[in-house]
């Protein structure tokens, strides 16, 4: 019987890029001792360096065992690090690896991957653009570039109009983020879902001033209103609007997400399969999702991997709202690296039939845009932005 008999992260870097994390992605390539080969995806962001390290170090517990066994493998690592629910780097490399065991598993059953998690709801999958928006510090180019998305077929966008404001927002900042808000809603119509990305970065009070100042323009959710872990925070915003939430792309579990999820704190999660436990984490998060009637909007901004799988999750969540697209807005070898199979029409994707992840790694491209892994340097608009917004 074929074992795991290699596990290698593969850091990929191209410089120019809408944001600087979307010019890095690191795969993880997972090959069995029979020759066949599946790649999961790891998130990049300002710990490169570590996130290498500790798929190296996770792989140790991968290595020799049996490629079916994906939920004794997985519990095995959550048996051996004591620190994985405190962990982003242990938490994104064991999804990584996670990825690729089930895209080794559909393959060898010539199955899509929807098809192991219980058959396909639906053969499209809705979703939403991000990463439009670079290079713009006013309401006029957000409006124009607003305009640019719609005319590309879809029927909701997401948005950061708050530029340099951290935990506080002054009275002009105020202004200007309404000010841009209000010029994206005229440029698109009343019947395109726009969405609010806050990235976390508000005390409550400030998320409250924001929200009652951007109500009247109907914004499908407000993400991440303030800082991940401000549990009061988030009981303060939910009780002083109505807006829904939207939350959870640094969720690392399931059992953190449900302390969200049973407080009434999120109305729409956002699990990231990068981070919250690959394919085996999301199904969890999704299952609690739907008991608690929250909506499911997966977190996809690190890569094709990652856009694939999470189509093939879309395709199986019941209350799914839209999935996250920068599909359009990477850089071309992104697109490249898995044959650049999808296209958004009327504001969706198919979802693949064919076996696995539905998508296969060009090995050209990997080797073209293959690097060392490195530290970044932080500057002064940070990694996590879309660029020319700060």
């Amino acid at each position: 019987m074929a074992k795991i008999s290699e596990i290698e992260p593969i850091v990929l870097y191209e410089k120019e890029a809408d944001a600087r994390w979307a010019s890095y992605s690191i795969l993880v390539k997972v090959v069995t001792s029979d020759g066949r080969v599946a790649y999961g995806e790891a998130v990049p962001t300002l710990r490169v360096l570590p996130v290498v390290s500790a798929v190296r170090q996770v792989a140790k517990a991968f290595l020799g065992r049996d490629p079916h066994e994906i939920t004794a493998a997985f519990y095995e690592w959550y048996r051996q690090d004591f620190f994985l629910s405190r962990s982003f780097e242990s938490a994104t490399a064991l999804s990584a690896i996670d990825m690729a065991l089930w895209d080794l598993k559909a393959r060898e059953l010539g199955a899509p991957l929807y098809e192991l998690l219980g058959g396909a709801l639906r053969d499209r999958v809705l979703v939403y653009a991000n990463g439009w928006y670079g290079g713009c510090r006013d309401p006029a180019c957000f409006a124009e570039k607003a305009k640019d998305v719609v005319k590309k077929g879809y029927t909701a966008l997401k948005f950061d109009p708050f530029g340099d404001a951290f935990n506080y927002i002054t009275p002009r900042g105020l202004r200007k983020a309404e000010d841009i808000v209000r010029a994206v809603r005229e440029a698109v119509g009343d019947d395109v879902d726009i969405l609010i990305e806050h990235h976390g970065r508000f005390n409550a009070n400030a998320a409250i001033d924001i929200a009652k100042r951007l109500e009247p323009y109907d914004p499908y959710f407000m993400e991440e209103p303030v800082h991940h872990e401000d549990l009061e925070a988030y009981r303060k915003y939910k009780a002083a609007t109505a807006l829904r939430v939207a939350m959870g792309e640094r969720l690392i579990s399931a059992k953190e997400a449900l302390q969200y999820l049973a407080e009434g704190l999120v109305d729409v999660i956002q699990p990231d399969s990068c981070n919250i436990g690959g394919v085996t984490g999301t199904v969890k998060v999704m299952t609690l999702a739907e008991a608690f009637s929250v909506e499911v909007s997966y977190h996809n901004a690190y890569g094709p991997v990652q856009f694939a799988v999470e189509v093939q999750l879309s395709a199986v969540t019941p209350t799914l709202y839209r999935l996250e697209s920068f599909y359009d807005y990477w850089p071309q070898w992104k697109r490249d690296l898995i044959g650049d199979p999808f296209r958004v029409v009327d504001s969706a994707v198919e979802v693949p039939r064919r076996p696995g992840i539905g998508v296969d790694v060009n090995e050209k491209v990997v080797e073209r845009y293959k690097a060392e892994p490195t530290e970044i340097q932080p500057t002064e608009e940070p990694v996590w932005v879309v660029r020319g917004t700060w």
